[in-house]
């Protein structure tokens, strides 16, 4: 498996905020997230154009070229349109003729559910070659009037190329969970099929991302502390067999009791989240490929992969490099 990452050049801090007229404080943020920067896609930064950033490197790294991908999974909470997928968007900037490509919804934990739609194709032998991609433009959803949303999101991409692995490495266990009973915590109200784009939408702002942050909260620190352990039981492994753990990117203390939960200690827990917020669906791979780059997981690693996200999802993956 190859990684690569692609990321908007302009960084927000939170000092920023002030300038937006946000009543909030660099200290209030980071004493509830731990986040102090995030990355915003500027004028002519797409959903697609990011992807396509990320998967070109994944794709270097893999030596693997545009003709031999056989398909393209791409997992966004913030399509660049609602038809057609942004996935085709990709497969035509890459020039991957031959691929087939998909968008899928699973919010934050996107990634994940789409590394395991992958693994699938390939032990079905429908394909040999997909490129999983997590990209978001979360800067174009949230709502830059609530203080209690818009500090917490950034934008980013990050890539992964899957082919299969031998000599007991790759993905050894895989979960993936929803409910939808409380989609109403954290979601979108209205810009869909249901209530479609109009003034009023428009005047109330109900086509923006809406949180319960403290439902959301306690929500994800059950969900992912299942999902680690529902794939460590998988794989047949402890918390004490895992090299490296990268949750997803929401917040600093959901990262500390999740790790707390599987006894693994801090320091094998890779954290960017300072850096880049909550970048949805693209935080792991985003978080993956840097640990990657910065030799923190290298060949024979064992990592664990877990994410919550809107819906609710929740999904965890073990991998060794």
């Amino acid at each position: 498996m190859a990684t690569g990452r692609g990321i908007p050049e302009h960084v927000m801090t939170n000092h920023d905020f002030a300038a937006i007229g946000i009543d909030t404080s660099h200290e209030w943020i980071v004493e509830r997230s731990g986040i102090v920067e995030r990355h915003i896609a500027k004028e002519g930064d797409t959903t697609a154009s990011m992807a396509a950033t990320a998967a070109r490197a994944a794709m270097d790294r893999a030596g693997v070229h545009p003709g031999q991908l056989d398909a393209i999974v791409l997992s966004t909470a913030s399509p660049d349109r609602l038809l057609p997928a942004t996935a085709v968007d990709l497969q035509a900037d890459l020039g991957a003729t031959r691929a087939a490509a998909f968008d899928i919804g699973a919010a934050c934990s996107g990634w994940l559910y789409g590394m395991t739609i992958a693994e699938g194709m390939i032990a079905s032998g429908v394909a040999e070659t997909i490129l999983v991609v997590g990209s978001e433009k979360m800067s174009a959803i949230v709502d830059w009037q609530d203080r209690a949303t818009c500090v917490l999101f950034g934008d980013g991409a990050g890539a992964a190329i899957l082919q299969r692995a031998r000599g007991g490495k790759g993905i050894l266990a895989a979960f993936m969970r929803s409910d939808g009973q409380l989609a109403d915590l954290l979601y979108r109200p209205a810009g869909g099929a249901t209530i479609p784009m109009c003034d009023a939408v428009l005047a109330d702002r109900s086509h923006l991302v809406r949180m319960a942050g403290r439902e959301v909260f306690k929500h994800a620190v059950r969900s992912m502390s299942e999902a680690a352990d529902r794939a460590l039981d998988a794989a047949r492994m402890t918390g004490a067999d895992i090299d490296v753990l990268i949750p997803h990117q929401a917040n600093v203390r959901i990262i500390e009791a999740t790790a707390k939960h599987s006894n693994i200690a801090m320091d094998k827990v890779y954290v960017n989240v300072d850096r880049y917020g909550n970048t949805s669906s693209a935080s792991i791979p985003i978080a993956l490929d840097e640990a990657v780059e910065k030799g923190v997981i290298h060949d024979g690693s064992t990592v664990l992969l877990v994410a919550f996200g809107a819906g609710f999802t929740w999904a965890s993956m073990i991998i060794r490099f």
